[in-house]
């Protein structure tokens, strides 16, 4: 009926204009009303679960009216108390993020799931106060079918309706939406949109915060329906031209009844061949079906024998599989062998090398004994030469005084040499004197070479802190940033089949700082080691580090294959309620770092204990705990079952996470060691003038220092001769070592090749077994898929037999009936639909004919209804042309109204953007391209270039983090709803930037009462932990708006 067809489609059009008007004029009303009421309507009372996830009881979780924080631990139940307010709220299962369907929430075990949420419903907004009360309570009953049923009730627990219509309505009257993000934003979504780098992902979760993409799809829904009002109107033209046509029709019959028995034998005919027709077309639909069922017969004999040939490759496939993995297993018992022998060899090499050293520094003492009595031979000499020459240096007069006094002299000869006893003995104590003092002196000059080198490498170790302030990986040396940067360009030449790792210890992060030189002292020079995938990687790292790397600061690589996830080491590592190991105390960014220092340490089977006698008490009073092989104290001390070893080291060097006291502390060091410097300099300089004085009574007695130093130049003479022996003697004996040392290597070499040449064998055969083992399953789903087919294609063929047998019986019966019609069979090339309908004219107009004869007025009334109804309809299909031009006008003005409130949003949204970031000191802006629908932030850290604006993906995950918050709080202040859902907002922050975004969050909660806010966080802010102190921080929001939950 073409005037229902008008009213209809203008009832649902204007239905559709007068919902848009009443969500543009609710957003601005609801937020008038916002700023002045209390949170009465829709905010979250309680929350309670049973059976649901993998929780069997949990809550009740009662929220305050304001700021709430739910916290816990990783996988204690926080976001499965979000999830439950998704879907116990009506929201679907794939809208969480958690799972495709509502059965995926019921426990294991468990045959249903029950979920409850308590609404606030106070003061004048309340929805049905004379029915619910104060409070509506949500119960949400979930079966391990997937079924869903709910029961409102009212707050003293009487149930009011189980219909899903009425909890829509309630959600609709609180403006509670469970599916927009800015409302409840789950860790996945959370998550997603942080690591999004789509620009049209951040534009389409902007338009479905503000609600516009609803507006938008609303605004679609009614083009649509005007393009199908006019469809429908070409329709209506269409049965105008029918309608004319049945109007001509009308006024020939009224014109003319003639020819009335022809029509009446013609249609005698029809009925013949109408009957006959049908028989035909039965026939033409049982045809087909006949030729499928035959075709169908011959396609089982190809489905057989394609059965019988994914057998046999079945077969063959697994027979190759079974011949690889015996292959590869022989393989890897030949390496194993070879292992324990390269172990032997190690050690032997470290023994042998040990000795040479020995040898080498024997050697070398040797010869810088034979270079000081060298020395000492020449100086006597040349002492023996002056004393001479200033004897000599008389006059020919004094020689004759002297000769005179010669025979005076001689009398006191024999006084002299009692005297000459005891000074012979007081040069024996000088004598002794001075070897003390120059061996001391000798001392005192090695421990200021030793301070010396000290103080180079302290004062080396403090630059590379202060350099690592910018760059933390210059710790670990000042080549290391361009070493990093050259294996990268490596890598992206195909230099390396897998890109190394390390240093190992930039990848790890004590969680307990003070467990920080423990964690050092276990893993010792492991933290400056790289990891390689193979051992052709290792060698391309090794010659790349002999370019950077001093030869004796070449750290450790290791060979270990890299797997994306981590060990499970949970029956083999250790595992103490107090105290934890290496492997739990550490976060480990790559799992190849973690499974490396799991293959080469055992960090799962070592324990840290912060107190030494706890240390003692645990691993040595009592049995050591079960896979417990040694554990570290908080001063770096090693404790065994039997043994404990002290710790050389007083703080950590490479992954204490304070660099500023690290640089202070370094800082004294420098300066304590050079104070020490100075005081070893002044100990020289003191012994140096002892030895001085003690020389000078020597003067007296030169003729008897003659004499002593003629023997002592003998003496050292035979000293000379003796090391001389014992050096060639050791030389020999150090050359042997070398020729056996080098033996060794060479043959711990060759052991290490042959491993390299059996790994290297095993890893083609290993992608072998993998591609074997990937043939056989594919023979095998080609298999059961040809399996399925045959099923398949023998149920179509006896279904098509039944469906022949049903079309036979019934052309049986069709064929019964048209011989009762007319015995012979008819030819019909005609369809039954154009035989029918020419029958049907010829009967009405037989009728008709009749009738004019029989009833003239009857004829004369057919033919005006006729002439009415085409006029009728001419006229409304003229008046549908004319609304779909006036709707078409009403939609530009709504269109461009749209485009106005679009950008109003977006402004406010930039605005309140840019405030957000100058709290912290920084800057940037929203860019909104509404026309390729994309939406870009860009953020400067700090205002000192304030040019110079970057993208979100350019900044650290703590200050994206920050930006993203800013711009979720831009969103909150353009949306209304009552209650906010944040899930682990704050994971990829660091402290500054989480307690920078709480704040922000505290005050955005501060000056909204109305509104609830519920925060999901494995961490309570510093804020929060003062409160519970009973501390009273200053700028605290109100107590009573305060609400933790623990899960």
């Amino acid at each position: 009926n073409p005037q229902f067809l008008r009213l209809q489609i203008q009832s649902c059009v204007l239905y559709c204009l007068e919902y848009l008007d009443w969500t543009l004029g609710s957003i601005s009303l609801t937020r008038g009303w916002s700023s002045t009421t209390s949170g009465e309507v829709g905010i979250i009372e309680s929350i309670q679960l049973r059976n649901f996830m993998c929780h069997a009881m949990l809550g009740p979780f009662q929220f305050g009216s304001n700021l709430n924080f739910v916290v816990g631990n990783n996988g204690s139940g926080k976001s499965s108390v979000l999830t439950a307010l998704i879907v116990g709220l009506g929201g679907k299962a794939t809208a969480t993020n958690r799972g495709s369907s509502l059965k995926m929430f019921v426990r294991d075990g468990e045959t249903s799931a029950d979920i409850t949420i308590t609404l606030r419903n106070q003061g004048r907004d309340a929805f049905k106060p004379e029915l619910y009360g104060g409070s509506i309570i949500v119960n949400q009953h979930i079966t391990v079918d997937g079924n869903r049923s709910y029961r409102l009730k009212s707050k003293s627990g009487t149930l009011i309706s189980s219909k899903k219509e009425e909890l829509i309505g309630i959600l609709d009257h609180f403006n509670i939406q469970v599916d927009n993000p800015v409302s409840v934003l789950t860790q996945e979504m959370s998550k997603h949109f942080l690591q999004s780098k789509n620009e049209g992902d951040k534009y389409k979760f902007f338009m479905k915060a503000t609600q516009l993409e609803q507006m938008k799809e609303d605004y679609s829904s009614i083009m649509k329906t005007k393009e199908n009002t006019c469809i429908q109107i070409e329709q209506g033209v269409e049965r105008l031209q029918e309608l004319k046509q049945l109007y001509c029709e009308k006024k020939e019959r009224y014109k003319s009844i003639a020819f009335v028995n022809d029509m009446r034998k013609h249609l005698e005919d029809l009925k013949h061949k109408m009957a006959w027709a049908v028989v035909s077309e039965m026939e033409k639909e049982i045809q087909p079906i006949k030729e499928g069922i035959r075709a169908e017969e011959e396609n089982t004999e190809k489905f057989v024998q394609k059965l019988k040939e994914c057998q046999v490759k079945v077969n063959e496939a697994e027979e190759k599989y079974k011949e690889i993995q015996e292959k590869l297993l022989t393989i890897n018992e030949e390496a194993q062998a070879l292992h324990p022998q390269c172990i032997s060899l190690k050690a032997d090499v470290q023994t042998r090398r040990k000795a040479v050293n020995e040898a080498e520094v024997l050697f070398n003492r040797f010869r810088n004994e034979l270079k000081h009595l060298g020395k000492d031979d020449e100086q006597l000499r040349t002492q023996i030469e002056e004393l001479k020459s200033r004897a000599n240096q008389v006059s020919e007069t004094e020689k004759l005084e002297r000769q005179g006094k010669i025979s005076c002299l001689r009398g006191q000869l024999k006084a002299f040499h009692d005297e000459e006893i005891m000074i012979g003995q007081q040069v024996d104590q000088f004598h002794e004197a001075i070897s003390k003092c120059k061996e001391e002196h000798t001392r005192l000059r090695r421990e200021d070479c030793d301070t010396k080198q000290t103080l180079n490498a302290k004062e080396k170790q403090l630059r590379d802190l202060k350099d690592s302030r910018t760059n933390t990986l210059k710790r670990f040396g000042s080549y290391i940033p361009a070493f990093l940067e050259a294996v990268e360009t490596a890598y992206r030449q195909g230099r390396f089949k897998h890109k190394p790792i390390g240093p190992l210890g930039a990848f790890i992060h004590p969680k307990d700082a003070e467990l920080t030189l423990a964690v050092e002292c276990c893993l010792k020079n492991l933290v400056q080691a790289f990891c390689c995938d193979n051992h052709s990687d290792e060698r391309t790292l090794q010659l790349m580090m002999s370019k950077y790397y001093p030869r004796e600061y070449r750290p450790q690589v290791i060979v270990n294959k890299f797997q994306k996830d981590v060990y499970d080491v949970r029956h083999r590592g250790v595992h103490h309620p107090e105290f934890p190991s290496v492997l739990t105390a550490l976060e480990i960014d790559h799992a190849v770092v973690a499974n490396c220092l799991i293959d080469v340490r055992g960090i799962e089977k070592i324990l840290l204990i912060k107190s030494s006698h706890k240390a003692r008490e645990v691993m040595q009073l009592n049995r050591p705990p079960q896979n417990c092989r040694e554990a570290f104290t908080a001063e770096g001390d090693q404790v065994f079952e039997r043994r404990y070893y002290s710790s050389n080291y007083f703080r950590p060097k490479f992954l204490s996470k304070d660099i500023e006291a690290e640089i202070r502390l370094e800082s004294c060091d420098v300066v304590f060691v050079k104070i020490a410097l100075g005081h070893e300099e002044w100990n020289c300089l003191f012994v140096y003038l002892l030895i001085c004085k003690c020389r000078s009574p020597f003067i007296l007695f030169i003729h008897f220092n003659i004499i002593c130093q003629e023997e002592e130049v003998e003496e050292n003479k035979s000293k000379m001769e003796s090391v001389k022996k014992d050096m060639q003697q050791q030389s020999r004996k150090m050359e042997e070592l070398k020729n056996t040392l080098q033996l060794t290597e060479k043959k711990l070499e060759e052991t290490k090749e042959k491993i390299h040449q059996v790994e290297e064998i095993a890893g083609p055969i290993k992608d072998e077994l993998n591609q074997a083992d990937s043939e056989v399953e594919n023979s095998k789903r080609r298999f059961q898929h040809y399996e399925e087919k045959q099923k398949e294609h023998l149920a179509c063929i006896k279904k098509h037999k039944e469906l022949l047998a049903a079309k036979e019986k019934e052309l049986e019966e069709k064929i019964t009936q048209a011989r009762q019609i007319y015995s012979e069979r008819i030819e019909v090339s005609r369809t039954v639909k154009s035989l029918d309908a020419e029958m049907n004219r010829l009967r009405e107009r037989i009728n008709s004919e009749n009738d004019r004869h029989g009833n003239r007025e009857e004829i004369v009334q057919q033919f005006h209804d006729a002439k009415e109804r085409y006029e009728d309809a001419n006229s409304k299909v003229k008046n549908l042309k004319k609304f779909i031009r006036l709707l078409e006008e009403i939609m530009t003005q709504r269109f461009k109204i749209y485009w106005q409130f679009l950008r109003l949003l977006s402004l406010r949204c930039k605005l309140y953007f840019d405030h957000l970031l100058r709290i912290r000191a920084c800057s940037g802006k929203i860019l909104f391209d509404h026309k390729n629908e994309t939406l870009s932030i860009t953020v400067q850290p700090r205002e000192e270039d304030k040019a110079d604006h970057n993208d979100v993906r350019s900044l650290s995950g703590g200050e994206r983090s920050f930006s993203t918050v800013c711009f979720i709080l831009s969103l909150w202040s353009i949306t209304e709803s009552p209650f906010r859902c944040l899930d682990e907002f704050d994971v990829y922050m660091d402290m500054v930037n989480r307690r920078i975004a709480m704040d922000m969050i505290f005050k955005v909660a501060d000056s909204q009462h109305h509104r609830q806010f519920i925060l999901l966080t494995p961490q309570i802010p510093g804020k929060v932990m003062a409160k519970l102190r009973g501390q009273s921080p200053s700028n605290l929001w109100q107590p009573a708006l305060l609400s933790i939950s623990q899960v």
